[in-house]
């Protein structure tokens, strides 16, 4: 029960000073790992604030993409208050709005253990692990594109086929629209493409940061794995991070279920970092 003088609304863009200020001076924050800042999605919804007296106090957004998956990409509180004691009400509204469009499965990646235990108490089940690997140029094996496979830098114009490639690769949680890889591609330090003489057969985009180069995103459809593709794009990748002396390593995360891509990375020469983070999912009923 939140008291009366409390209010939980739709957030709206006139609010993207305060909800900005939670963001900035707060201490517990949850974030998604998203391409996009949290105060994009403000047009989007289920986007919930809680007001006290016309101040924001609590902010939860879970808005899609793709249609069908709601990623929790922000939740953030004022810290004279409790996470438990906010999240309720906020995921309460949040819940009812998604159970009336007919259901949703609700997915969050966790870095911090205190949203974990909020999430645990409202019914949120693990899945399973995001886990990370790393390369520093260390010596590897490089690997060309298999017969009939040509590899060329991706440009914009590729990017709806670059959707379908993703979409075929991957299970709707892990997949992206064609906003969000637009989005991507505008932040790409190296994105290149797989194609053969029937069309894209795979993909890599990768972003850049102080500490190197993050394969953001590797993609072979299903009917092409295990012919060299993806060993050839990450080849292809590790000669560009070494022809720039100001590259120093490359990063990537997948799942802790996905053996095949696991053993792609090891082979190649990734090592696992020991960081690894719950993934944890609600099915919400229509």
């Amino acid at each position: 029960m939140i008291a009366v003088n409390l209010r939980i609304r739709p957030a709206v863009s006139a609010d993207q000073q305060q909800i900005a200020d939670l963001i900035l001076f707060q201490q517990r924050i949850h974030r998604h790992l998203d391409w996009r800042a949290p105060l994009e999605w403000l047009e989007y919804q289920p986007f919930f604030v809680l007001e006290k007296d016309g101040r924001i106090e609590a902010a939860l957004a879970c808005p899609p993409d793709p249609h069908s998956i709601f990623w929790i990409r922000l939740f953030a509180f004022d810290s004279n208050l409790s996470g438990p004691s906010v999240w309720s009400p906020l995921w309460d509204a949040a819940r009812r709005e998604l159970a009336s469009l007919g259901g949703a499965t609700v997915a969050a990646i966790v870095t911090q253990r205190w949203f974990e235990s909020i999430l645990i108490e409202s019914g949120f089940a693990s899945t399973q692990h995001i886990v990370m690997l790393e390369w520093n140029r260390q010596p590897f094996k490089s690997y060309p594109a298999p017969a009939g496979i040509t590899l060329r830098p991706m440009i914009f114009d590729d990017l709806p086929r670059v959707v379908e490639v993703d979409a075929a690769a991957f299970e709707p949680l892990w997949q992206n629209s064609l906003p969000a890889l637009s989005k991507a591609f505008s932040q790409a330090i190296y994105a290149s493409v797989a194609e053969n003489e029937s069309g894209f057969v795979g993909y890599q985009l990768s972003t850049g940061s102080p500490f190197g180069v993050h394969l953001a995103r590797l993609a072979v459809p299903p009917e092409v794995q295990g012919r060299g593709i993806a060993s050839a794009l990450i080849s292809d990748l590790m000669d560009h991070v070494c022809r720039d002396a100001n590259l120093s390593r490359i990063t990537v995360n997948t799942q802790s279920n996905n053996t095949a891509s696991l053993a792609l990375y090891e082979k190649i020469g990734f090592h696992h970092t020991g960081e690894q983070y719950p993934v944890y999912i609600y099915r919400v009923d229509g």
